[in-house]
């Protein structure tokens, strides 16, 4: 009980803060480019669905270090901080973002390939009853892709709360602002402090379980 009591829980309150929001936008934007990709073609839709998929095959730190060139270098990391005075590194908003860019291909993937298995004869009954491409896809696809959809959604969630590589490069290890699960569990071991790192092994297995 003491042990538990010592524990800083701030890591825990970040990744699933960063995963919320992480999959949130890997969701819109993975069925977004999903839908897109679909009407292209084939030529086309091979090279995209290759660039939107490297996330998933590259190292992490592959991924955190492209994304940190592109913060810091201009114009437009510049333009954001000047502009908007939007920072990304060294913040929690870098750790949204890299746990976005690392989860997006699972979530795409499984709303893409979910798509794909749609009967097409609903598709064209809606289109027997008048109803427009847009609402076809959300009133007929997407419900019947839900199954596929719901899958992409947990595993880009899982995904996200466990992202190390990229988050650690484009965020750091800010105690209570960027120390995510995993950073704390790289951190902890490297410190010798293997209860604590062995104690944050435990919570992410069992949510990523769940």
């Amino acid at each position: 009980m003491e042990f538990l009591q010592e524990i800083n829980w701030s890591p825990l309150w970040i990744s699933l803060k960063t995963g919320a929001v992480a999959t949130t936008i890997a969701f819109f934007l993975g069925i977004f480019c999903a839908r897109k990709i679909m009407k292209l073609k084939p030529a086309s839709r091979a090279i995209l669905d290759g660039i939107l998929t490297m996330p998933l095959v590259l190292p992490p730190t592959v991924a955190g270090f492209f994304l940190l060139i592109f913060s810091l270098r201009r114009p437009f990391g510049k333009f954001l901080m000047d502009r908007f005075d939007f920072k990304v590194v060294q913040t929690w908003k870098g750790c949204v973002i890299a746990a976005a860019v690392i989860a997006f291909p699972l979530m795409y993937r499984n709303a893409r390939a979910a798509f794909e298995q749609v009967d097409v004869n609903l598709i064209y009954a809606g289109q027997t009853l008048g109803m427009s491409d847009r609402k076809i896809f959300w009133k007929v696809i997407v419900p019947a892709a839900g199954p596929g959809i719901a899958s992409g959604t947990v595993l880009a969630f899982a995904r996200a709360i466990g992202e190390y590589g990229a988050t650690s490069m484009l965020a750091g290890n800010i105690l209570g602002k960027t120390r995510t699960v995993s950073v704390a569990i790289a951190s902890e071991t490297a410190a010798g402090n293997y209860d604590v790192a062995g104690f944050w092994v435990v919570v992410i297995v069992v949510i990523s379980f769940v």
